[in-house]
């Protein structure tokens, strides 16, 4: 792996040259500041002064070479269009395609203009960072606040792409005017239904799309799995993934995320009776469901380590104990014992292989469909979440085999443990090992990885073009490197080797979206998990009618993200949705006290239904955004991004089931307000937090 300022330099377009950022140089200035500081030759206001005035020249050099370059292409397309006319009036097939193929030119010309302005726009980003980390000073929130708000402002130029769009369109409308479809010629704007089948358009929207951090409904969901890379991928390790993939393997993971999820709340709508039966209170509930959390803190790095070395041995070991924990749970009934039932929770929770899941999508599932995978975990984990209460009010009977007895209570662990034999056997026919290439790509290779010029534009740009977490951040990588030579030290590169080394690599924000994903875990946690409770309190509901609206909350999780991922992301940036969300979340937790007599089932269920949904939709863009802001040496490792978020929603869940059963001891009347006065303190820091680093999430 190289530093930024090598590869900026192996993958500019050689005539341009001139009209790059000057990385090199702006990180040599930085450190000369420095020294000055240090030595009383300059003092802080000088430095802002002259270093603003040189990102202004840099930026200013990178828009108007922009802005020539957009005039060139919209000339040439002014030419082609004039040629169409006269095809129009005289329509020759071998002239249509000579004019087709000009249109190309000019699109992959402007693939060329679009790799210019990513590798450009990264750079600014790392510098900037680069500045406040030197200084400790919030030279970034400044910088952006005054120059991405200004009227006149060229740095929207080089993040927004103001005016590429329209010659994009040009292209598109064109090359699908040229395409005969039964004899006539077929607008775009007739029918924009049937979008025109062009790699090269493919290529440009695509590059295009990420460009703006605009997304569609597939990457807005494949956010929520926070499947992190570590380096834009060089077509040898596509090959590679290409080998390793294999479609059952996948489809087997898949399917372990889902009967995971369906693992964690089917108990929910009936653990409080189950605890009552056992004879303990009913709020014993909140550590019935947060044992199984408590164990995944413990199970998560095992088996992030273990998928260093192989994903069918942890996911055998998985199902095993799975099977073995259902099995205890479902025993503890007859046999009479909390303890049993505790045991076998957390037994569920030392099976959780989610990481191993995520390890696998991100290892093994070619670039070219990892988003869908990323967004098919996502889907699976959803589903799995709608489908385990749904299941359990399906539940109701009661009937006796020999001495076991199956019954509300009971049966959801006789489920689960048929589904996880049942899997276990399909996993066993069925999974293929790949060969483990993992520590390869985290070592730096001897050889030269300089891609050709064509196939860094034909081929690179469908790769993560702004804000991939390898090449966005490198902070401390850069930090370590010389003013002599652009090659930082390999330990300065190295992953993660302890929970302690990633703390220490965590920036303020990327504390701050830690902070929101613990709170979003916790706010939901807390509606999850005493909702039997609260609603057999407040309205005598059955456990039927439990699971029929916590799985009906689960429901809304796919339709929500198809308007935020196909419309509102389109529309608003993500640190806007951030905000807003976090703000939402605060109102559903607001309505949600008692504090109107009597609490109303109307109350309770808009209250919660606002909750969640703001909730899911805050998770998809905080995992995006962690996904940018954090370092490069956590996207690889044991401990890595993925990790530490889980460990984050793990703790925030087991905290949350703590503190329902500490509540229930205040009495259930008290049991609500006293548990959502947390949830409401939480999210309040969170959303201060948010507007103290929100320029930093440009």
């Amino acid at each position: 792996m190289v530093a930024f300022g090598k590869k900026l330099k192996e993958r500019q377009i050689q005539e341009w040259q001139g009209y790059y950022i000057n990385y090199k140089l702006m990180k040599k200035k930085v450190k000369q500041y420095a020294r000055q500081i240090e030595i009383g030759a300059l003092d802080q206001r000088h430095v802002l002064k002259d270093f603003s005035r040189m990102l202004d020249n840099q930026i200013e050099k990178i828009v108007l070479f922009l802005l020539e370059q957009q005039g060139l292409l919209a000339s040439r397309i002014i030419k082609l269009a004039k040629q169409q006319e006269y095809l129009q009036r005289d329509p020759e097939l071998s002239r249509i395609s000579e004019l087709q193929e000009a249109y190309r030119t000019v699109g992959l010309d402007l693939l060329k203009l679009l790799f210019f302005v990513e590798m450009n726009a990264i750079g600014l980003r790392k510098i900037l960072k680069k500045f406040d980390k030197r200084f400790g000073y919030k030279f970034t929130d400044y910088y952006v606040k005054t120059r991405a708000n200004h009227p006149y402002s060229q740095l929207q130029q080089v993040f927004k792409h103001v005016g590429l769009g329209a010659v994009v369109g040009a292209i598109s409308r064109n090359l699908a005017d040229l395409q005969v479809r039964q004899g006539s010629y077929l607008s775009i704007y007739d029918q924009p239904a049937l979008p025109l089948q062009d790699p090269v358009i493919d290529s440009i929207k695509a590059a295009i799309d990420r460009l703006t951090h605009s997304t569609n409904f597939l990457s807005f969901l494949a956010q929520h799995a926070l499947i992190m890379q570590e380096e834009l991928p060089t077509p040898t390790e596509e090959h590679v993934d290409d080998e390793r993939y294999n479609f059952m393997s996948l489809l087997l993971n898949l399917v372990n995320t889902f009967l995971y999820m369906v693992n964690t709340y089917i108990i929910v709508p009936t653990a409080d009776d189950y605890a009552e039966s056992l004879g303990a209170a009913a709020t014993v509930c909140g550590i019935v469901i947060g044992a199984m959390a408590v164990a995944q803190i413990f199970s998560s790095v095992y088996f992030s380590a273990w998928s260093n070395k192989s994903y069918f041995k942890p996911l055998v070991f998985s199902s095993v104990v799975l099977l073995l924990g259902n099995t205890l749970y479902a025993l503890a009934y007859d046999l009479d014992s909390i303890a049993i039932l505790l045991i076998g929770r957390l037994f569920c929770g030392l099976g959780s292989a989610r990481a191993v899941n995520r390890r696998y999508i991100s290892d093994c599932v070619p670039l070219k469909i990892r988003m869908q995978a990323s967004a098919g975990f996502v889907s699976a984990s959803a589903l799995g979440m709608a489908c385990g209460p749904a299941l359990a009010g399906c539940l109701q009977t009661n009937f006796k085999i020999y001495k076991l007895t199956f019954n509300t209570e009971t049966l959801p662990g006789w489920v689960m443990a048929v589904a996880w034999l049942i899997y276990l056997l399909w996993l066993w026919i069925s999974f293929k090992e790949p060969s483990h290439g993992t520590e390869e790509k985290c070592i730096p290779q001897g050889h030269s990885a300089e891609p050709k010029q064509n196939d860094t534009l034909e081929n690179g740009l469908v790769k993560p073009l702004l804000l991939g977490p390898g090449d966005n951040q490198q902070d401390e990588d850069d930090d370590q490197e010389g003013d002599g030579s652009e090659e930082a030290p390999e330990e300065s590169r190295r992953p993660a080797n302890s929970m302690a080394s990633a703390y220490r690599l965590l920036t303020p924000s990327v504390k701050v979206q830690l902070l929101i994903y613990f709170m979003l875990k916790y706010v939901m946690e807390i509606l999850l998990s005493e909702s039997s409770v609260i609603t057999t309190y407040y309205f005598d509901w059955s456990t039927s009618k439990v699971a029929i609206f916590l799985a009906c909350l689960g429901l809304t999780v796919l339709p929500v993200n198809i308007v935020v991922g196909s419309y509102i992301s389109n529309i608003f940036e993500d640190r806007q949705i951030l905000l807003a969300s976090e703000v939402m979340v605060c109102v559903g937790i607001l309505l949600s006290f008692h504090v109107i007599i009597p609490y109303s089932v109307p109350q309770y269920v808009c209250s919660g239904l606002i909750l969640f949904v703001f909730a899911e939709v805050l998770e998809g863009v905080n995992l995006s955004l962690l996904s940018r802001v954090m370092s490069s040496r956590l996207s690889r490792g044991t401990y890595n991004g993925g990790l530490l978020s889980t460990e984050a929603g793990t703790i925030a869940r087991v905290i949350a089931d703590g503190t329902i059963t500490v509540a229930g001891y205040l009495g259930e009347s008290r049991l609500l307000n006293v548990t959502l006065l947390p949830s409401l303190c939480i999210c309040i820091a969170s959303i201060f937090a948010t507007c103290f680093t929100y320029n930093s999430l440009y």
